[in-house]
């Protein structure tokens, strides 16, 4: 037995926490970021403070941002590492929020540890507890139980044993793991138990790769042998799995085609014979138009958000089936699918056993909308739009400049969709966009993760003002990391993304600008004399923050810009602005996003005509 302080035990224990997995071993906890206040300063924080060595400390500067850093850090390292974040109560806590939603949509581990009220509740109301009249047990931290996989509240320091156990299992667990938030009361924090020494010793988490049940493989075959126009739709899963190998290996025996989810780009590099790319409201003209007609679907990892399906209308074959291989039971019966519910490395070596290959006629369609398609990718990256270029210019620079192994990290607005179709991935972890939860002002922050986990590789954040305002301080941290980073700042003064689908459902891009207030003026895209964009300055705000700032005006600036930031020893933004209204087409996919049924204004009006034509596709998948 040794006596410590619960936040002692705490620490001691997520310190001797590792995973395993095909023989790999290594320590789950990279180690713990923070912001104190009364919360934490005295139980986890001088927990922290008297064992440094144990779990290193990252002083964060906004909670939400630090938990995006974790969960970028778990994503890159395969969900098998990932970084604990801790909160005073109140303000501080609810600030993890959105970054405990996204980890849980994402399916990445991270333990979030916020500061709680007191457990004695003697001298309550303490500075920022919420009181509801109606219950004495409640505190702001009950909000994370619906964004959390697992959640608890340590009203006695002996309850961290059961509690910490639990939440190891979730974290580990490729099917079942997310954010799961300790809550932890300040008193408790700091009163002091004896802790059995098993508790704290070394435990090693073995991750399993599980095989599938033989019935649902013989299953999944038959379905395949079956099938005259399959088409593979690779998820993240392949990813995590690591299973871009097992996948090369299914396509080359059996020529079926490969579409990309937004969480699986990368799974075949974007020049391999198979991959037709981006699939949905965000794919290419090739994997759209296969998906039209396609009588099988394999979904290897995918949880089959509305991007991918295109809300439910991306496959028309009226005798379309699905196979779905995932390891997690929420995802593998989505669809009406056959459930194959594995690992997915281990499914599609099973699979590659299969004697079958797709009819050559299919193959040869394929092949030459491959090939269209990287011609008008080709096209987007050289349009030499003016006065300033369009954005899918930039990701073209960028694009051709990056190395292999370089890392793009984006997460909302206009750009994710953009680099879906456009990016040409040559690594399967080139390519990390988080949209799952696309969340504003995950970029810098995301980056700051990726490089965290792999400092060998250059990591570009692409952010647009928009994202750049609501989450920026990241750049100070990356300075404090040593971990330099090069951000690209996409200006086009406003929500792009946002105006454009406003403009698409008739109200003309309402409240998307960032314009000075002007009397009698709705300030709407399109008012004959609207009012100037705000004079804002994102650029010297960045410098001021501490980075490197390259102004560059037009698309050659910009790659010398490129250039010189190689050369800078820190983080180096890169302002460029471009035009809000070029943007890359939508190649016959749909979102459902649902338009007024009735308004005064003519353009919602017809806009709801179009819906209403466009819902005609949209099917249950039974």
């Amino acid at each position: 037995m040794t006596r410590l302080t619960m936040a002692q035990a705490l620490v001691r224990f997520l310190a001797s926490q590792y995973v395993e997995r095909d023989g790999v071993e290594q320590p789950f906890f990279a180690g713990c970021w923070g912001i104190f206040g009364h919360g934490n300063v005295a139980g986890i924080g001088e927990a922290l403070f008297e064992s440094p060595d144990l779990l290193p400390y990252h002083m964060a500067r906004n909670e939400q941002s630090m938990v995006h850093t974790a969960v970028a850090y778990a994503r890159h390292k395969d969900r098998l590492q990932t970084f604990a974040c801790t909160s005073s109560i109140g303000p501080g806590a609810t600030n993890m929020l959105t970054g405990a939603a996204l980890a849980t949509v994402n399916r990445i581990p991270v333990l979030l540890l916020p500061g709680d009220v007191f457990a004695s509740r003697t001298p309550d109301p303490v500075l920022q507890q919420l009181e509801v009249p109606s219950r004495g047990d409640v505190s702001v931290n009950d909000a994370f139980q619906s964004v959390s996989r697992y959640w608890d509240r340590i009203i006695r320091p002996e309850q961290l044993i059961g509690a910490a156990l639990a939440a190891m299992r979730v974290l580990v667990s490729p099917a079942d793991t997310g954010a799961v938030t300790l809550a932890l009361p300040q008193d408790v924090q700091a009163e002091a138990y004896d802790y059995p020494d098993a508790f704290l010793e070394k435990r090693v988490w073995h991750v399993e790769r599980r095989p599938p049940d033989p019935a649902a493989l013989a299953r999944a075959i038959e379905a395949i042998r079956a099938a005259k126009k399959p088409l593979i739709v690779a998820g993240g899963g392949v990813i995590y799995a690591c299973a871009s190998d097992a996948l090369r290996r299914f396509v080359r025996q059996t020529g079926i085609p490969v579409a990309e989810t937004q969480a699986g780009k990368g799974s075949l590099p974007y020049d391999h014979p198979s991959a037709l790319g981006a699939i949905g409201a965000t794919g290419t003209s090739a994997a759209n138009r296969i998906a039209k007609d396609a009588d099988l679907v394999i979904g290897v990892g995918t949880r089959w958000s509305d991007f991918t399906t295109a809300s439910k209308s991306a496959f028309e074959n009226p005798d379309v089936r699905f196979v779905n291989v995932n390891v997690a039971e929420l995802d593998v019966l989505k669809q009406g699918g056959i459930a194959v519910t594995a690992d997915a490395r281990v499914a599609l070596e099973a699979l590659s056993a299969i004697t079958y290959r797709v009819d050559g006629t299919y193959r040869d369609a394929y092949t030459r909308l491959a090939k269209e398609w990287d011609a008008e990718v080709t096209r987007l990256y050289a349009l030499g739009h003016t006065p300033l270029p369009a954005q899918s210019e930039v990701i073209g620079a960028l694009n051709d400049f990056s190395g292999a192994t370089d890392v793009v990290v984006c997460a909302a607005g206009s750009m994710p969709g953009e680099l879906h179709k456009l990016w040409r991935t040559r690594d399967r972890k080139q390519y990390h966009v988080e949209y799952g939860y696309s969340c504003m002002g995950y970029e810098i922050a995301g980056a700051l993760g990726v490089k965290l986990a792999d400092p060998a590789r250059e990591v570009y954040s692409l952010v647009g003002d928009g994202s750049y305002l609501m989450l920026s301080e990241a750049i100070v941290s990356s300075l404090q990391e040593l971990a330099m980073l090069v951000v690209v700042l996409v200006d086009n003064h406003g929500f792009a993304s946002i105006g454009g689908l406003s403009r698409s459902l008739g109200t003309d891009g309402f409240g998307t600008q960032f314009r000075e207030s002007k009397p009698g003026a709705r300030g709407l895209d399109g008012e004959r004399d609207p009012a100037p964009y705000l004079s804002v300055d994102l650029a010297a705000n960045a410098e001021s923050l501490g980075a490197h700032v390259i102004r560059a005006r037009g698309i050659p600036a910009f790659r010398e810009a490129l250039a010189a930031a190689k050369k800078v020893d820190g983080t180096v933004v890169i302002h460029i602005e471009v035009d809000r209204y070029v943007s890359v087409p939508g190649y016959e996919s749909w979102w459902d996003v649902p338009v007024a049924a009735t308004s005064e204004a003519a353009g919602v009006r017809d806009a709801r005509k179009n819906y209403d034509k466009a819902k005609q596709k949209q099917r249950r998948y039974l």
